[in-house]
């Protein structure tokens, strides 16, 4: 009788190699936990484009309001010439007026723009070569009204817009800029206005919160335009004062004469 004998080793052989096999599929492995993940990655990911979409969106409008509110709060200072034909000076020794040459005269002022409100606002100093007086100057295109402030006495004066000089917010803006940046010399001629006082304002109130601000506290008056001329004209014209100013491609000279 013959007896058979089997390799203990390889009769091993299968339960490793099932062992083996467990080991290449994990047993702890949910698939809905794996799509979970790529879920939410792509969440997160489409979060932070959105939030970057966002960021660069509110960097561009901000920056479109800051250039704005810029341009203006700038103040522009800026000079204009013009020319002074057959100006007097008296002698000192005689009673006699002679008369001169034209002069060159330039006039200095500061100008700020808010375009949105629709409100030009003029800072004149002291005048360095004319005897026109400081002041402050409102234009308000929505109220359609200017107010002149002067400084030497201290008063205000209203009266209705004058379109026909004053340039609007945005083109007088531009010409500013265009000023500033020496591509524009204003003109050279000078333009008379004639204004009367005509009564006391009572109620500031009611004329706007540039014009309140300029001239609250202060004597008001209205003035009544008498007219607007080009050229030299020659006035004998008692308790009269002038200013002179620019808010357009030339110089303008208001007097303001009371009665």
């Amino acid at each position: 009788m013959v007896k058979l004998a089997f390799n203990s080793a390889l009769g091993q052989k299968d339960p490793i190699k099932e062992e083996k096999e467990e080991a290449l599929i994990p047993q702890d492995v949910d698939v809905e936990d794996g799509v979970r993940v790529r879920q939410q990655s792509r969440a997160w990911c489409w979060c932070m484009c959105l939030g970057l979409a966002l960021i660069l969106s509110g960097v561009v409008v901000g920056g479109a309001y800051l250039y704005r509110d810029y341009m203006q709060e700038t103040v522009y200072f800026c000079g204009a010439d013009y020319m002074e034909e057959n100006y007097k000076r008296p002698d000192s020794h005689e009673e006699v007026e002679f008369e001169l040459p034209a002069q060159l005269r330039r006039v200095e002022e500061r100008v700020r723009v808010l375009v949105e409100e629709g409100v030009a606002l003029i800072q004149i100093p002291v005048p360095k070569f004319s005897d026109s007086d400081p002041a402050d100057i409102v234009h308000d295109f929505n109220r359609r009204l200017t107010a002149y402030l002067d400084l030497r006495l201290n008063k205000c004066y209203i009266i209705p817009l004058n379109t026909s000089v004053v340039m609007p917010p945005r083109d007088l803006l531009e010409l500013l800029v265009n000023i500033k940046a020496g591509t524009y010399l204003p003109q050279s001629y000078l333009v008379h206005e004639h204004m009367m006082v005509t009564g006391q304002v009572e109620h500031l109130e009611q004329l706007g919160y540039f014009i309140n601000d300029l001239c609250r506290g202060r004597e008001t008056y209205k003035l009544e335009r008498s007219e607007t001329v080009f050229g030299i004209q020659k006035r004998e014209a008692l308790n009269c004062h002038k200013i002179l100013h620019f808010e357009n491609k030339y110089v303008t000279e208001t007097l303001i004469c009371e009665p």
